[in-house]
């Protein structure tokens, strides 16, 4: 009800529609009962019965543009109120940490923009007008019935009850299994965008027919449920049309009694069976919609659950700018401690303390899930550490805004990230302002250039989806170029070169290089030759600083650091004399 009184006219509009329309359905009956009192039975002739008829088809003329444009407004309002739904979880969901989409599958949570929006869509935009459309219909009609005859009328609403009770007690199960059946739908939609964004691993595996056994399992559970929706649905209808026209029989046969004994006239009794009849089909209509709005609710309550969620990071209420530095910004973790929210029987870091000075390059190795990446996804605030302190220029990440802290760094993961867009867009995702020169020479200083001058359109190539028309390592020179366009005053390198030859990592490696003078630079690397050119060396394992230096001082303890470099440098060698183009 919220998103519907954003937009009162459209609303008052719809409005002023259904009650046109519901009126206009309701004085045909009354239409009905003046051509049979006073057109049959008053001895006018034809010219008297044709103008009640006149009278009759100007009813049908207002009931129809009435319901053409109740069925118009709310269409519209329909629409509306699910554009802002998507819009409002959209950015709802651009708040969220990390960690909530490690607890909540993005597949699933796609599902539900698409499946349960449609489902919410179809309420307001359909559902909600012909029950409201019903529900007055069906009091008006009372309200005339009372006029017409009152006797018969008290009849019915005694039998009110009877037809509600059971009807509210059917509706809550249904609630449920339509809970269920949104839920059954989700994971479907889900497993759906799983299964074809992993096709090459399905294939390469040769697990089709297990894939396909996997989902039909899961379009089975989702039948199953509905197939028990759809049988309540259907036993709710039942109930309810039994009752209402069983009631409405009852009290036609006293009518019909009465006009024999002369207590009513011909128009009356016609007046009242049909108006009775409208009253009827309203009420039961009512039953086969309120199975819908129990439908949306349920889907309304998925949606609002991620609406509910409490981002677990924010900026803070009255945020300070971060401190201006010389010649870089500084870095410092203070006795950090932290755990993954989805692992938290183990910590990622302990105890870690770090100075990174303005302007310096570090470089972090150790052998895989020692911690390195953690460093950067706490650093760009994806978490706050359990304790400890992580200081830009000597303040703490909390005090200041989340834009500002990210705003001063640029990221190359090491999963590259490619959007289904243009390579423009891809590139200039880091300063959208750019313009094409300083575009093509990121590009350049990438090693990017000569692949997306080949490309079909150039810049305006779309590069399908995470990249699919690119090999690996032009995908990771976007990545770099992209990072390199940012030109901002920290650098975050995870793994920023694994994916390019020999050649090309020679070529990258000059560019970032250059782009690492006068910036603080953390870089994650296994290749000695991007190790080697750092400024210090930490080396992790196990969530701590197990050592730290320059390469040829670590390499003379023979700790944790020599064991690696040598198996490092044994397999940059082979990598070197048998390294495929990127």
């Amino acid at each position: 009800m919220t998103l519907l009184r954003r937009y009162p006219a459209m609303l008052a509009a719809a409005g002023i529609a259904l009650v046109l329309a519901s009126a206009a359905t309701l004085a045909i009956p009354s239409g009905f009962k003046l051509v049979i009192d006073k057109g049959f039975t008053s001895g006018g002739g034809a010219q008297d019965i044709g103008r009640w008829f006149q009278y009759l088809i100007l009813i049908v003329i207002v009931m129809a543009l009435a319901s053409a444009s109740r069925f118009y407004f709310f269409s519209i309002l329909g629409e509306r109120v699910v554009a802002d739904i998507r819009m409002a979880v959209q950015r709802h969901l651009l708040r969220q940490p990390p960690s909530f989409f490690e607890e909540n599958r993005p597949s699933e949570i796609s599902a539900r923009m698409t499946a349960d929006a449609a489902v919410i869509e179809l309420i307001v935009g359909s559902t909600i007008s012909v029950a409201l459309r019903n529900m007055l219909t069906g009091v008006g009609g009372m309200i005339y019935l009372f006029t017409i005859a009152p006797k018969l009328t008290a009849y019915l609403l005694v039998g009110i009850p009877v037809v509600v009770l059971p009807l509210l007690a059917l509706g809550r199960r249904l609630r449920g299994l339509s809970r269920d059946s949104q839920d059954g739908v989700a994971n479907v939609g889900s497993m759906t965008a799983e299964i074809l964004g992993a096709m090459r691993i399905v294939q390469a595996f040769g697990q089709e027919e297990r894939e396909a056994d996997r989902f039909a399992a899961a379009v089975g559970r989702t039948l199953s449920i509905a197939r028990k929706r759809i049988r309540m649905r259907a036993i709710i209808t039942a109930v309810a049309f039994f009752l209402i026209f069983g009631s409405i029989v009852a009290v036609m046969w006293q009518g019909a009694l009465d006009v024999a004994a002369g207590r009513m006239t011909g128009g009356s009794i016609a007046a009242f069976v049909i108006t009775g009849g409208l009253v009827a089909g309203a009420f039961g209509s009512l039953s086969e919609s309120w199975g819908d709005l129990l439908r949306g609710a349920g889907a309304a309550g998925r949606l609002g659950e991620l609406l509910a969620s409490e981002p677990g990071l924010a900026s803070p209420a009255n945020p300070v700018s971060i401190p201006a530095g010389d010649g870089g910004v500084r870095i410092g973790f203070d006795h950090v401690n932290f755990r993954y929210p989805t692992r938290p029987d183990r910590l990622a870091l302990e105890d870690f303390t770090l100075d990174v000075q303005p302007g310096e390059t570090l470089a972090l190795v150790g052998p895989s899930g020692a911690g390195k990446s953690t460093v950067l996804q706490l650093l760009l605030r994806f978490y706050d550490p359990e304790s400890g302190a992580i200081r830009l220029n000597g303040m703490a990440l909390p005090d200041a805004a989340l834009g500002d802290v990210r705003g001063l760094m640029a990221f190359v993961p090491q999963e590259t990230i490619i959007f289904a867009a243009s390579a423009r867009d891809n590139l200039r995702y880091g300063r959208w302002d750019a313009s094409d020169a300083e575009i093509w020479d990121a590009a350049r200083a990438a090693n990017a250039e000569e692949f997306l001058r080949d490309l079909p359109q150039g810049l305006d190539t779309y590069l399908g989806d995470n990249g699919a028309r690119l090999s690996g390592g032009q995908r990771q020179r976007i990545a770099i170029a992209r990072a390199m366009l940012r030109n901002a005053p920290i650098l975050l390198l995870d793994e920023a070169t694994s994916a390019l030859d020999s050649r090309s990592e020679h070529l990258v490696q000059q560019a970032i290089e250059r782009l690492m003078h006068g910036r603080t630079t953390i870089v994650i690397a296994h290749r000695l030759s991007t190790v080697r050119s750092a400024d210090r060396i930490v080396v992790m394992d196990q969530g701590r600083i197990a050592e730290h230096g320059s390469h040829d001082a670590l390499m003379q303890q023979g700790g944790l650091y020599a064991r690696l470099a040598s198996v490092q440098l044994t397999d940059s060698e082979t990598k070197a004399d048998a390294a495929p183009a990127a």
